[in-house]
């Protein structure tokens, strides 16, 4: 018996070095899977679209400058985006694109609130690698652990702490032109002080300041009074066509507000919705899909386009409390119609210019770059909520119904739309010419 157990250990020891360790394989559905994991976070700790554009870019930004220091033909962001300064190189050959979705795992985790709901994604890749090659991820774990701490170190000082403890913004009752919460929750004005936050690209919250909205007059025949009628008339000729028609489709469709709540007798609940930008990155999904975009493309597609979401929040939110507009809603139950309501509940935060139409602006021209204008796509983003697919023939295509169905739903003004869309591209167009993100880069053309 004595001599079995010696001669059964010595024949483990050579079948378990004769098991050869194979190299693992990253795809872009594992990154795809990553984000939609940080998108049902958003839904569940229900994160502002403002604060929700700032989880979605870091980890992006980390998994993207992973990429880009270990393939040739790919730029790195230092220098292009504020004050990013360079990862740290690996102190032995890792794979990169394992390292790459570790390190975004790892600050997504660190953003959100829902920390298990990253977990358990991360932890069941984390046993497959390392069953099939524990050497290969354990020297890529310690390295995207590495760059995550780097990442995080940076996005500390974008003055999102400092912006927590700033005071809640201040409702001027005096001047009839202003913004007030509304029904049903009456919420504060959410993020006031979003214009500080450490812009990615662009140079300044200020940098793409729009012309100012219509002067408030409710005297018959201003362009203000003629804003808000025109938002009432549209809502009364959409009531009349019912609920199957294609503009309360398309204002539903774009919805995408978390704020959302529904009260029942004494009870006030929130219902889940994802955020603008979650929709225009899970845009960012079909067109990598559509296109069989390896994962290194596709780490730079949502890279781009989450820095473009990013800065077109801080852009709009600093326009939104320096106009502080009041909103269609308010407007007309007080001078026109005291029972009207907007087909959409209005989000809490003032009214110019529209969120929805800086955002999609920017997002798809970002997306245009990368995809090329002439890209028609299925949107079914929305379907795990309900809604049916939408069929668009271009990114601006989807983007300009973006931006209407603000109007559809009765919750901005025409002026705050049409200046918004024209805010996003600009601002897109912006970050379009300033980032170099691939050597010899062809641009794509943009609007």
């Amino acid at each position: 018996m004595k001599t079995l157990i010696p001669l059964f250990l010595l024949v483990a020891l050579i079948v378990s070095c004769n098991i050869k360790e194979e190299p693992i394989v990253i795809s872009a559905e594992e990154l795809h899977k990553a984000i939609d994991k940080v998108t049902e976070v958003m839904i569940h700790d229900i994160f502002s679209p403002p604060v929700a554009s700032r989880i979605y870019a870091y980890p992006n930004i980390a998994a993207y400058e992973i990429v880009a220091l270990h393939q040739s033909g790919y730029n790195s962001l230092v220098g292009q985006v504020t004050d990013l300064t360079p990862i740290p190189k690996p102190d032995k050959p890792v794979n990169y694109q394992m390292a790459a979705l570790i390190a975004h795992l790892d600050l997504s985790k660190h953003l959100i609130f829902s920390e298990d709901k990253i977990e358990v994604y991360r932890d069941s890749l984390y046993s497959h690698w390392e069953k099939k090659n524990k050497g290969d991820f354990l020297d890529s774990k310690e390295y995207g652990l590495r760059v995550s701490k780097h990442i995080a170190a940076w996005l500390d000082k974008d003055n999102y702490k400092q912006t927590r403890t700033m005071p809640k913004f201040t409702i001027n009752t005096d001047d009839a032109s202003r913004w007030q919460p509304t029904p049903p929750s009456y919420m504060d004005g959410i993020e006031p002080h979003w214009s500080k936050i450490r812009p990615f690209v662009i140079d300044s919250a200020n940098q793409f300041v729009p012309a100012p909205p219509p002067a408030f007059s409710m005297e018959e025949g201003s362009d203000f009074y003629n804003e808000v009628m025109e938002v009432y008339h549209i809502n009364k000729e959409i009531t009349a066509k019912g609920d199957s028609s294609e503009e309360v489709a398309i204002a539903q469709f774009w919805d995408c507000n978390p704020y959302v709540s529904v009260t029942r007798g004494h009870l006030m609940f929130a219902t889940k919705k994802i955020t603008p930008g979650a929709h225009w990155l899970g845009i960012t999904k079909i067109a990598c899909q559509k296109t069989a975009s390896d994962f290194d493309k596709t780490v730079l597609a949502y890279t781009k386009t989450s820095m473009a979401i990013a800065d077109g929040f801080i852009s709009c939110w600093d326009e939104k409390y320096r106009s502080n507009l009041i909103r269609p809603e308010t407007v007309i139950n007080q001078y026109i119609d005291d029972s009207w309501q907007p087909l959409l509940q209005t989000p809490p935060f003032p009214e110019y210019t529209s969120g929805h139409s800086v955002v999609s602006g920017a997002a798809a021209t970002a997306l245009t770059s990368i995809f090329g204008d002439e890209f028609d796509f299925d949107d079914d983003t929305e379907v795990p909520f309900g809604l049916p697919i939408r069929s668009f023939t271009s990114f601006y295509h989807a983007a300009n119904e973006a931006a209407m169905s603000r109007m559809y739903g009765g919750i901005h003004y025409r002026a705050a739309v049409e200046v918004g869309i024209k805010q996003g591209k600009d601002l897109g167009n912006f970050i379009v010419n300033t980032l170099e993100m691939k050597k010899n880069e062809s641009l794509v053309s943009t609007q």
